[in-house]
């Protein structure tokens, strides 16, 4: 980066993004970032990307815009604006299409429902609620042609949404993307953060008016994931988080695959 910068650790699970400040200028600068972050850019979904620069062990450094924002509110997630960044997102054929040229292939629901069962079953964990829950996601998987899947950021938990100081609102952190149903971003979305009686009115903003088959992936993926995070948790000995969990798998089941209706 030349002389005169001072680079300090920014956080998040990789260990691999920095500040790097000079004088007055500050820029984001990561090792190994998503390699379609110039179309993110582009698009106006993250902050400006500024360069980008190979190095000689193949590694490969992005320097983009800082932003001297903040976070989003579990609160604000509710907004319009959040639904309307998240359709320009699942709406992008140039991610898609760029995604796709690298490769990856879409989430399909059979794969991820036989992935969650051998995890589950090799935790010997195949009982109880979490058994009942594999039970109801194997009746039906959601039917989804090609066209239904699009780019999905995977993470949309509230601090990686970052508004800057004239209000511009990006999504942050890529590093998990996937093609897959955009259900997989919307149920953890709504389900986390959004009253269930305010979901349609923020589907309409997101674009879709939902019918029988939204409402059940919504219900199909929550479940999915309230699972993993059973897992994870069992697996990091964090007992009250497990139990939480567990709570909501139970929840789940006992609301059935109509939640939203």
């Amino acid at each position: 980066m030349g002389e005169g910068w001072h680079l300090r650790p920014a956080g998040g699970a990789t260990g691999e993004a920095y500040v790097a400040e000079q004088g007055q200028q500050k820029i984001f600068v990561k090792r190994n970032s998503s390699p379609f972050l110039a179309v993110l850019s582009a698009e106006g979904i993250v902050p400006k990307l500024l360069w980008t620069k190979r190095l000689e062990n193949g590694d490969v450094i992005t320097a983009q815009q800082w932003i001297s924002g903040r976070e989003l509110k579990i609160a604000e997630m509710n907004q319009s604006r959040v639904a309307e960044l998240l359709a320009k997102i699942h709406q992008s054929q140039e991610l898609l299409d760029m995604f796709k040229r690298m490769g990856n292939r879409p989430l399909i629901p059979g794969n991820i429902f036989r992935a969650l069962q051998t995890h589950v079953r090799h935790k010997g964990m195949d009982q109880g609620s979490l058994q009942q829950a594999l039970q109801q996601l194997e009746v039906r998987f959601p039917n989804l042609t090609e066209q239904d899947f699009v780019v999905c950021h995977a993470d949309v938990h509230h601090n990686n949404w970052i508004e800057d100081e004239k209000g511009n609102l990006f999504l942050i952190d890529w590093d998990g993307a996937q093609v897959a149903d955009p259900a997989l971003d919307l149920a953890p979305l709504l389900y986390a953060y959004v009253p269930e009686e305010s979901w349609e009115l923020w589907l309409q903003a997101y674009g879709r008016t939902p019918d029988s088959s939204m409402w059940y992936r919504l219900w199909w993926y929550r479940m999915v994931q309230s699972i993993e995070n059973v897992l994870w948790y069992d697996e990091r000995g964090e007992v009250e988080q497990a139990a939480n969990w567990t709570r909501k798998v139970e929840q789940l089941l006992h609301k059935g695959s109509g939640a939203g209706n």
